[in-house]
């Protein structure tokens, strides 16, 4: 017998392997007939290296536990809730004629698909999310008044959103890249969104330099490629980043999946408490799994293999029944002692040293529910920092500052007037009254037939004296200052010289290996600026980019 006639009979033999094939209800494997898997159907015909049993998982089973053992049938209708005549075929002049316009369903159908994305996120538009409860483990209402805090034992529903920062929404999620980590706590004060990262600073203090800096970690605008020179001409050309930045490459630049990463509220807060007392604070949440991180060569890997890696993650955990968890703490400054500070502790680009300032445990946060939906549970809630509550309220902090405008704003752009009446964002614990109407997709009862104007003499309507913030003073010139030079070397120092001699030079590492890619003289300025924080780190970092320009 020949070589091909051999091969062919291999063939043969390997695809009369039918057996049938394991099914999944209800995300169980029922072994029947004698420990054979049972299949409502025809037997399957299948190579057996073919087989994706090993790979099945609760997010790969979603319509699987959709179906939930049972056939499923569903009358179909069209969105007025009209039957829907048939969905399969347009309706036609004879079998090939032309389409008729009078085919409403196909037109209705259509004109939907080609309108159901709304825009995307400029920033953290890749993303996932979960449900779940705040509970308080300790009292703090000697510095804030808030409900969400009154007692211990409180318990409050939340949703939290995780993200990458600069990557489209098809992006990768294990790229080096900040993570966003935002909190909406369903009080019932109403609605408070704590709109953070995974790192307690951010690469610039000025809001007027936030546009810019996007604008250099994305796209260039003429080739539509990722631009080292872009990248390393803003960071270097403004040395406050530094922190972040040395953040950024090193173990903790790329957590692994959400579960396992730590978030901060980042700016500066003001805790006012029932005397009118107020402090400055700081938010962290550390995650009770333990931050755990992800070493490069995987995360490329992942890039490729699984590039939702992360959300599949946090999917799968819940489903599970394995519900991370967060311990959640608060930093206290007094106003005497933040006119002391060595540092200007309204600086996002800067931490409070927890030696001098320590955790202070406030609650835990658990998550234990997937979203019924992505679009209208994830991708459509809107976390606004300017969402907050009685006891809790802005610090002078400028990048807050700026952030209590933009984000509301850009929730008018992406999702409408009424984005608050959308469930996920709707503070459902409380009753809305206010002069609001109308705009557009108002889908609410319009608040009836009360009146849209203050005041008015058929209803009384009570202003919050709790709500109202102390009054406090403030002094100095209207200017534009330059705080580009308020010390940007000391805190990146003090972290160099916390790292191991593991961490320095892994540090040392991916720093070289991203900035090789930009132009000389960027190079040349960025490692100037490192030298500034160390000079063992700049000369280490120098050797290595010299090393790579020799390849």
């Amino acid at each position: 017998m020949s070589s091909r006639s051999l091969l062919g009979l291999a063939v043969v033999l390997l695809c009369l392997q039918v057996e049938l094939k394991a099914h999944h209800w209800n995300g169980l494997l029922f072994q029947l007939l004698g420990g054979q898997p049972f299949y409502w159907g025809p037997p399957i015909l299948r190579i057996p290296f073919f087989s994706n049993e090993t790979v099945r998982d609760a997010a790969a089973d979603q319509l699987l536990n959709y179906m939930g053992g049972r056939k499923v049938t569903i009358p179909l209708t069209r969105g007025s809730g009209a039957p829907n005549p048939d969905r399969g075929n347009v309706l036609t002049v004879g079998p090939r004629g032309p389409i008729l316009l009078q085919d409403v369903s196909f037109i209705e159908e259509m004109q939907h698909f080609d309108r159901e994305r709304i825009p995307e996120r400029v920033v953290h538009a890749k993303g996932g999310g979960a449900f779940g409860y705040f509970v308080v483990t300790n009292d703090i209402t000697r510095y804030s008044k808030a409900t969400v805090f009154s007692k211990i034992g409180k318990k409050t529903p939340i949703v939290v959103r995780f993200s990458t920062v600069i990557g489209e929404s098809g992006s990768a999620d294990t790229l080096r890249d900040p993570r966003g980590f935002a909190i909406k706590f369903y009080t019932d004060e109403g609605i408070w969104d704590l709109v953070g990262n995974n790192t307690p600073v951010f690469f610039v203090r000025d809001p007027l330099m936030f546009f810019s800096f996007i604008h250099s970690q994305k796209r260039n605008p003429v080739t539509h490629l990722r631009d080292y020179d872009m990248y390393w001409d803003f960071l270097s050309l403004r040395p406050e980043s530094l922190m972040q930045v040395m953040i950024l490459f090193s173990d903790r630049g790329i957590p692994d999946g959400f579960r396992h990463m730590s978030g901060y509220g980042s700016n500066t807060f003001k805790l006012v408490n029932e005397h009118n007392e107020a402090v400055y604070c700081k938010f962290h949440s550390r995650p009770v799994q333990g931050e755990r991180n992800i070493p490069v060569d995987i995360a490329q890997k992942l890039a490729g293999s699984d590039p939702d890696y992360a959300i599949r993650d946090l999917y799968n955990y819940i489903a599970e029944g394995k519900f991370p968890s967060w311990n959640f703490y608060i930093q206290v400054m007094t106003f005497k002692e933040a006119e002391e500070f060595r540092w200007n502790p309204f600086d996002v680009t800067k931490i409070w040293p927890e030696d001098e300032f320590p955790l202070i445990e406030v609650g835990t946060f658990t998550l234990d529910k997937n979203p019924r939906n992505y679009f209208t549970d994830i991708e459509q809630a809107a976390f606004n920092p300017g969402n907050m509550v009685p006891g809790i309220e802005p610090s002078p902090d400028k990048m807050l500052q700026g952030r209590l405008f933009s984000y509301y704003d850009t929730h008018l752009h992406r999702l409408g007037t009424n984005h608050l009446q959308l469930p996920v964002n709707s503070p459902f614990r409380t009753h809305v009254f206010n002069t609001q109407r109308d705009g557009e997709m108002c889908y609410r009862d319009n608040q009836n037939g009360a009146p849209n104007y203050y005041p008015s003499s058929f209803v009384h309507m009570l202003n919050s004296k709790r709500a109202r913030p102390p009054p406090f003073s403030t002094t100095g010139d209207v200017d534009r200052y330059d705080s580009s030079n308020d010390d940007n070397y000391s805190q990146p120092g003090m972290m160099w010289r916390n790292m191991t001699e593991g961490e320095r030079m892994r540090l040392v590492n991916n720093l070289a290996d991203h900035l090789r890619r930009a132009s000389a003289f960027i190079q040349e300025r960025q490692v100037g600026h490192i030298f500034k924080v160390d000079q063992r780190f700049g000369s280490l970092l120098e050797t290595k980019l010299q090393a790579f320009s020799a390849i």
